[in-house]
Order: C-alpha cells, then structure tokens, then sequence
C-alpha cells in the first residue's frame, strides 16, 4: 500500500480533529460545533467554502487547471442517540449521543484527502466539490442538501462516498456494481377492537388476538407474494396495547420496517400489507388501517462508476484488498445523491475492534453500538484513495 507522503505528514493533525469530533457528537442538523471546525480548516488551507447548506451542511470547493469537469465527494457530520458504553480520553462528553457509527472518522478521512490537495502541488485539471453533509441518521441530510441546490450551486459529474465497515480488514475496501444497501421504509397498523374485562372476552373484540394473526399473515408477503429471488424483509418491532394486566384493550398498534432493493418490489409488499391490515382484522369483527411511510431508497452504484471505483482501489491496495461485498440490508442516504448523480458508495474495513484504546465497552465494535469507535488507521487509507480518485478522474492536461 502507497500512502500519500503529505497526507502521512496531516496524520496526526487529522487524528486529534477525528478525536475532538468524537469527544462532541451532534445529532442530526445540530452539527453546528462540527460544521464550524471543518469550515475554519478548510478556508485556512486556503479552500472556498460555502456553510448552512441543507441546515449545517458545508462544501469545500478546489479549483486547479482551465477543466469545467467536476467531482463530489461526500461524508457525514451527524451522531447518534446512543449513550456511549467507552470510557477511554476521546469518550463522548455527552450523554445520550454518541458517535457510534463512524461519520466522525468520515468527516476526518474527507478532511485529509481536502487538506492534502489543497497544499501539495498534485496536477489536476477540474474542480472538486468537499461535501460534508449533516443529517444522514434519519434525517435525510442528503436530500435536504440537494433541495438547497446543491448540484446546482456545486455542480458534480459524479460524487461518490465511503462509509468504514466494521469486520472487514484494515486495508480492505468492499464495492459492488448495483444495490448495496436497501431502502428504509416504515409503518404502523392500527387495530380496533373492543375493549372488555378479561374475564370477559365474549364481550370485546380483542385487537391483541388480531395483532397475532396479522404478525404471521405479514409474513406470507415475503414467503409467498414476492418471488423468491427478490430480496426484502419486513420486521414488526412492536406491537403495543393494553394499560393493565385484567383489561382487553379497545387499540394494539403494530409498528416496524420494510426494506428491499427494489421499488417494484416495495410497491407490491406496500399494496398487500394494506389489503391485510384493512382486510384481516374485519374477520375478527375489528378494524385496521395501514400508515406507511417510505424514507431512504436504495443506495445502487452506477456500474461504470463502481468499476472506476474499483480500479482506483486496486492502485491503492492491491487488487487481493478489493473485495465484491454482498449487499446490505442496512440504509444509507447517499442513495438520493446517485439517484440525482452517477457515483458509487463504498466499504472501507474498520477492523475487527483491536484497536480500540484501553477502556473501551466491552461488547463489539459494530456500527450503531455503544462499544464502537472508528479506527484512526483508516485516515490516511481513505483520505490516499480520495486523492488518487481525484487524479485519475481530474488528470491534469498531457497526462
């Protein structure tokens, strides 16, 4: 593996900004603290900056040669609402948030790769476009960002962006061409029945026996109305009624997810989850209505871009550390940026949890987990491959 020689020279600087944005998570679209670092850094390395993009989003703006042609490349401001378990220097400062899914080490590879271009003389001939984006944990920060104009005011030709994946190796980047991570969609089913004493049932309809019913008839959708090779999966999360141990309750409220690949798909388990809920509870004698709510679409990789992706890791780490990950059920908001730009979105290997400092929680270091912190070693990993993408995409002229 090449590392870039004036990144390496950043390393330690980037690393305690990473540890500083770790120490003071924000949630989504409170980034203030954040976005305000990473704007001085960026406009005393000399970058224009533009701030308050999508509520607290910034873009770092890097002009080199006569070329119109343009680049994005993306990361995530925003924490969790998650009470972190570590107790080692850089823990977070506040309870309930918690940088526990890496955007901090995001923010910083991003950060490196800006940092870098902009004080060393590498030839190229564009404009690169440094998206660091608020909102991604369900905030739709993404979607937020290009409402405000984003590809308008920082026009991209593509963007891309990585996101560290815990499990696979230091070293290692994941990419596949098409669906990566699913589409996040939710619902609640409210069943009505008729709310009786216990000991009376006969006199009541009792919504918890509908809500059973409907948990395995749900199901069916996924077994039996899609076609075994279209992937999704729908998962009730809850299921709420009652007040007390003696009442039947009069409402049970069922809530969860939907995620797949594919909107047709979508379509289709949408339309039979509400023939269900309407339909099912009727036999009981109770009523039922569907709310579903589609949030984040699948992310999918262009493939021409996924495989100029893939070349430019394979320069970076070796064509044995380029790995065709299998898709995730997970979701991700960079899919309303490749719904609007031709890019990709790509792993990046966290490590198995080894390096982690003395005092960390003692459970795994998994994404949306209060024993998880990102691993500095990724820095200059990330923010090499962003300047290589960058040269290979922006070539200077003669080359």
């Amino acid at each position: 593996m090449q590392l870039a020689e004036g990144i390496l020279e950043l390393e330690a600087e980037i690393k305690t900004i990473r540890r500083d944005i770790h120490a003071h998570p924000e949630l989504r679209f409170e980034e203030h603290r954040t976005a305000r670092l990473v704007a001085e850094r960026l406009q005393g390395w000399g970058l224009e900056v533009a701030t308050g993009i999508g509520g607290t989003g910034v873009v770092a703006t890097l002009r080199r040669g006569r070329s119109t042609r343009s680049l994005g490349l993306r990361a995530d401001m925003d924490a969790l609402p998650l009470q972190e378990a570590n107790r080692f220097a850089h823990r977070s400062v506040f309870d309930g948030k918690m940088h526990a899914c890496g955007h901090d080490g995001h923010t910083a590879m991003l950060l490196a790769a800006a940092g870098h271009l902009a004080r060393s003389p590498i030839p190229f001939d564009g404009i690169i476009h440094f998206i660091f984006q608020p909102g991604e944990e369900g905030g739709a920060g993404a979607l937020k960002m290009i409402e405000d104009g984003l590809f308008d005011r920082f026009p991209c030709d593509e963007v891309y962006g990585v996101h560290n994946w815990p499990g696979l190796a230091v070293g290692q980047f994941g990419v596949r061409p098409g669906p990566l991570m699913a589409s996040s969609n939710e619902f609640a089913i409210t069943i009505t029945g008729k709310g009786s004493h216990a000991a009376l049932p006969h006199d009541g309809v009792d919504p918890v026996v509908v809500a059973s019913h409907l948990v395995q008839a749900l199901q069916s959708i996924v077994t039996r109305n899609k076609k075994p090779i279209d992937t999704a999966v729908i998962s009730i999360t809850q299921i709420n009624a009652g007040s007390a141990i003696n009442i039947i309750p009069e409402t049970a409220v069922l809530q969860g997810t939907v995620r797949t690949f594919d909107t047709a798909v979508l379509d289709l388990i949408e339309d039979r989850m509400r023939a269900l809920s309407e339909q099912l509870p009727v036999a009981f004698g109770a009523t039922g209505s569907l709310a579903f709510e589609r949030k984040y679409p699948a992310t999918v990789n262009h493939p021409a871009q996924a495989a100029f992706a893939r070349s430019v890791l394979i320069d970076v780490v070796g064509e044995a550390n380029v790995i065709e990950v299998e898709p995730v059920m997970g979701s991700e908001d960079f899919s309303y940026m490749l719904l609007e730009r031709p890019g990709a979105y790509l792993f990046i290997g966290n490590g198995d949890g080894e390096h982690r400092e003395s005092g960390h929680g003692l459970g795994p270091c998994t994404l949306h987990n209060p024993n998880y912190d990102f691993n500095d070693e990724l820095i200059p990993i990330g923010a090499t491959f962003w300047t290589r993408l960058v040269e290979r995409f922006l070539p200077a002229s003669g080359q």
